[in-house]
């Protein structure tokens, strides 16, 4: 029974080592390096090599070395391999200090004061009391919940959308595509969080933009697939919407002619919002080998027909 790992070769050195003192009994091999095919039985990456059965045909679970699974091609997996997406508490930590500082950076008006300074313009804006800005969040997984608890304790109303209903004390919670009209409606504020699914590709375009209030702010953290380039660019130029705070795109990195790159109305920050700590996430993926081993539920277990 040992480990294959294919992913930062960084972060592969430091599991290494915590592994050896640890859980001597499961080798850890860093890609290419994989030792006996027969004995591995857990894969880490982020993409998932060819012909997976002949090259570990005793493999049992595939863990993401992200938050994310949707970048796994499900059908070409062999059956009976589970896949598993990384959640531990480095990866809702640093979304959520993301998520906080761009709210605050545009319920403060941040963009427009540094445009301000651009042209040397010295001029003060009207400093509003947080509990007057309704922020609603796509997707109340782990990260969704953790960036709205802190939200709430910053004094901000905050409110949730998701595809199946959900209960976070303090936020209000919408559900299902009956409820994503009001809940629009609401947002000042919109940050998207959602796992990439076929329902949720291009869901940030010009209808779900024309439902927040003229002037709303967009964060999106999500998924680069999720977001039309053109219909943000034309809300950003309509003042549909006031500011957009993007860290995720399709492709990435954009090309170099891209409109975002030097758009006014927009900060473009490449795909830094959230990333997997290797001091937590080595613990977090061996205590859900001992789980597997036992027989136990697996934390961030992947339901493949929803895809996460």
């Amino acid at each position: 029974m040992s480990i294959v790992y294919d992913s930062d070769q960084h972060r592969g050195l430091i599991w290494q080592a915590w592994l050896a003192e640890h859980a001597p009994d499961l080798p850890f091999y860093l890609w290419p390096e994989t030792g006996d095919p027969q004995q591995v039985n857990y894969l880490v990456t982020w993409s998932v090599p060819d012909n997976l059965s002949e090259r570990f045909p005793n493999l049992k679970v595939i863990f993401s070395v992200g938050a994310g699974a949707d970048q796994f091609d499900y059908s070409r997996l062999p059956p009976g391999v589970r896949v598993v997406r990384m959640i531990e508490p480095g990866i809702a930590q640093s979304m959520t200090a993301y998520i906080t500082f761009s709210v605050l950076a545009l319920h403060r008006e941040i963009p427009m004061y540094l445009r301000q300074q651009q042209k040397r313009e010295w001029k003060k804006g009207r400093i509003l009391p947080t509990e007057t800005c309704r922020v609603g969040i796509m997707g109340l997984g782990t990260l969704g919940e953790a960036a709205a608890l802190q939200l709430l304790s910053l004094g901000f109303r905050c409110s949730g959308w998701s595809r199946t209903p959900k209960s976070v004390s303090g936020v209000t919670c919408w559900s299902g595509d009956e409820e994503l009209q009001p809940f629009l409606a609401e947002s000042d504020i919109l940050v998207c969080l959602l796992p990439l699914t076929s329902r949720t590709r291009g869901i940030l375009n010009r209808d779900v933009f024309q439902q927040l209030p003229a002037g709303a702010g967009l964060i999106h953290a999500g998924r680069g697939q999720q977001l039309n380039h053109g219909d943000l660019l034309t809300a950003l130029d309509s003042g549909q919407l006031s500011q957009a705070i993007v860290d995720v795109t399709d492709p990435e990195p954009l090309p170099e002619d891209h409109p975002f790159w030097a758009h006014p109305s927009l900060w473009l920050t490449p795909h830094i919002a959230s990333e997997t700590q290797p001091e937590t996430s080595v613990r977090v993926l061996l205590e859900n080998i001992r789980c597997h081993q036992r027989g136990a539920p697996i934390a961030g277990l992947v339901e493949p027909e929803r895809g996460y």
